[in-house]
């Protein structure tokens, strides 16, 4: 078995399962805090700040810091900047929770304007209104470029699967005719982010996540080796309708050897 030096975790169905606690997960981060084995805990969730994240961490046991947590509204800040390095000011629609809203406008060069901002962004938002879309479908129309933090188009959450930020995105792109440019898993952008962080390469990662089609495609879509716990969404049987496998299936992390 292949040994690796960089870890990009995924959080709900790896670590905990909504309000309950995956034990073989936080057992997994100890024994990379213990053998001082670099990690990030990268998540599609757009809704929570950095510290609500490691918060909520805290309660599942796992004490740690928020450089140690990864969202797409952090490489969509990258991303920007990135696509804008003369501009002063970049001008955003947002839609979207705290997470989005606070990640983005406490840095000054972001800017809100729902009236003709260079991008709408679009993250989960359990508050969303006929008015938000209707703002977002105009701007885009009128020349912004749509960002969509991730493409889940569905959410698990205990027994019923609620609609995600790609059913949310979908709306508007139907609206607008413009498709989004994802950020979040499966897209490039966030991994190749996080790969920079540690300046780490692709082939000294793992990724490492329950869900064939974010964390498992992240990894395929890049380049990068990834190991599948069969502790959330993705199951064994669902692995027969796929036609690239994981690197590696474990029932659950105690299985793997640092």
């Amino acid at each position: 078995m292949k040994k690796y030096s960089y870890y990009l975790i995924d959080l709900d169905g790896t670590i905990y399962r909504g309000n309950d606690t995956i034990t073989t997960g936080v057992e997994f981060v100890h024994r990379l805090d213990q053998t001082h084995t670099p990690y990030l805990f990268l998540t599609n969730n757009t809704t929570r700040t950095p510290q609500m994240v490691v918060d909520k961490l805290k309660k599942h046991g796992v004490n740690t810091d928020i450089d140690h947590v990864y969202t797409p509204v952090m490489a969509t800040a990258s991303y920007l900047k990135d696509q804008n390095p003369d501009k002063d000011k970049i001008g955003v629609y947002l839609i979207g929770q705290i997470g989005l809203w606070r990640g983005l406008l406490s840095d000054p060069r972001f800017v809100l304007d729902d009236q003709n901002p260079d991008y709408v962004i679009v993250g989960m938002d359990t508050d969303l209104t006929y008015h938000k879309i209707r703002t977002a479908t105009r701007c885009i129309r009128q020349g912004a470029t749509f960002i969509g933090t991730n493409a889940d188009k569905v959410l698990p959450a205990a027994d019923e699967l609620l609609p995600g930020n790609g059913s949310q995105c979908a709306m508007i792109e139907a609206a607008s005719g413009e498709a989004p440019f994802y950020i979040g898993k499966p897209a490039k952008p966030i991994i190749n982010y996080a790969l920079k962080l540690e300046n780490k390469t692709k082939a000294e990662t793992l990724i490492v996540g329950d869900n064939y089609n974010t964390d498992i495609c992240a990894g395929i879509n890049t380049g990068i080796d990834t190991l599948l716990t069969l502790t959330g969404v993705t199951q064994k049987k669902d692995l027969t309708q796929v036609s690239v496998q994981p690197t590696y299936v474990v029932d659950n992390l105690s299985e793997w050897q640092l």
